[in-house]
């Protein structure tokens, strides 16, 4: 079986972290999002990873290479972005037999797509309370019968996942026609083989569409939960590290720094002296956190520093982010509604009563600056000493 996974999109909803980082390769515990997928992918059995690239490549590439655990990896690079039957269609020439489609922003239970790569032609489905935005299935005697792209009257509350198992023969019909939306869609391709063969629903048990800065925090909330506690840096005897912490080779952590898991604090890491780091945090490579500083619940990316007395709560730091000493992130409303983020030029609700702030690449903070929640900051933007932040820029 091949695996396609598609991973060409910028991940507009995303920004400012995918401003200079495709979205499938944003830091979900110890690995890009779409490393995930692919290991799944490998897991289940995949005879080959056909990655589709475009927006930033070079960061796929270079990550995967071309082999990945034994398994050979091929890239097919999807020119204008029209839709993922056309990033499938990129990947044409790869195909020889059955294959599976799979996105690079999603996270999929491991186990569900074995069943799925098992069931083919299959395809993944989740149960949601709400299906009025996803494409939903209709099944009847264990088989599916029918996809219907957003209805405002769902026949089922069976949503799909973005995960197909197909015969070889649907290699041959990718070249289908544009939606009303302008794009060609891969379950165009599902309903003809759904007309033509059984069709297995694989029900996942657990799934996410990582498209917003508060579903990568998600991601790692989902993903560090799984960890085994493991200590191979350098921790001072006078720090205490509770629950599932694991501290990987090259991290330092110094003494009276206090952490509860789960955590991961990823080589070339330094924390403390006298730092609290709880919640499902993930300290990236490289990245610093300072004397007196409060992590909680949080992304650091590679590089990312926040400096002595500092408080970050709830947030997504990109890639060599600077927070001067002092920085300190609200992440709670006074009337205790839901925190709203700008995403594509309107405010909406993340859903969390607790949200701090998105900082892109490069962001730098002068000492003593506040952040209000729900603040954007784009790659490189700068705060001024002592100012308090209450508009994103």
């Amino acid at each position: 079986m091949n695996a396609i996974v598609l991973a060409a999109g910028e991940g507009t909803r995303i920004r400012p972290l995918s401003e200079s980082l495709p979205k499938p390769m944003l830091p979900v515990a110890d690995r890009p999002l779409v490393a995930h997928t692919v290991d799944a992918a490998v897991d289940a059995g995949a005879d080959e990873v056909v990655l589709v690239v475009g927006y930033e490549a070079d960061a796929v590439r270079e990550y995967f290479g071309p082999e990945y655990r034994g398994v050979p990896v091929e890239y097919a690079v999807q020119e204008e972005r029209a839709g993922t039957a056309d990033a499938v269609n990129a990947a044409r020439e790869h195909l020889d037999g059955p294959f599976a489609v799979l996105n690079g922003d999603n996270l999929y239970d491991p186990a569900a797509i074995d069943r799925l790569f098992s069931a083919a032609p299959a395809v993944c489905a989740v149960e949601v309370d709400d299906p009025r935005n996803y494409g939903v299935l209709s099944t009847a005697d264990g088989a599916v019968t029918d996809i219907v792209e957003k209805p405002d009257d769902p026949p089922t509350n069976l949503a799909n996942a973005g995960a197909y198992a197909f015969p070889a023969e649907a290699s041959e019909w990718l070249d289908v026609p544009a939606s009303e939306r302008g794009e060609r869609e891969i379950t165009d391709v599902l309903a003809r083989v759904i007309d033509r063969y059984a069709v297995s629903p694989v029900t996942l048990d657990g799934w996410l569409d990582v498209g917003r800065p508060w579903e990568l925090l998600a991601a790692n909330e989902w993903k560090l939960g799984d960890l085994e506690r493991r200590i191979d840096g350098d921790v001072s005897e006078e720090a205490v590290l509770e629950g599932d912490v694991v501290v990987e080779a090259g991290a330092t952590v110094k003494a009276g720094v206090v952490i509860e898991g789960p955590a991961l604090v990823r080589s070339g890491a330094s924390v403390g002296p006298n730092a609290y780091v709880r919640g499902a945090t993930l300290l990236g490579e490289d990245s610093t956190v300072g004397h007196a500083v409060e992590v909680k619940n949080s992304v650091l990316s590679r590089g990312a520093t926040v400096g002595h007395l500092s408080y970050v709560g709830d947030s997504v730091l990109g890639r060599d982010v600077n927070f001067g000493a002092g920085t300190t992130v609200a992440n709670l409303r006074h009337d205790d509604d839901a925190v709203r983020f700008t995403v594509k030029g309107e405010r909406v609700s993340t859903g969390r009563r607790k949200f701090g702030v998105v900082a892109g690449d490069g962001v730098k903070t002068g000492i003593n600056t506040s952040l209000t929640p729900g603040l954007r900051l784009s790659a490189g933007a700068t705060t001024t000493p002592g100012e308090t932040v209450g508009r994103d820029r």
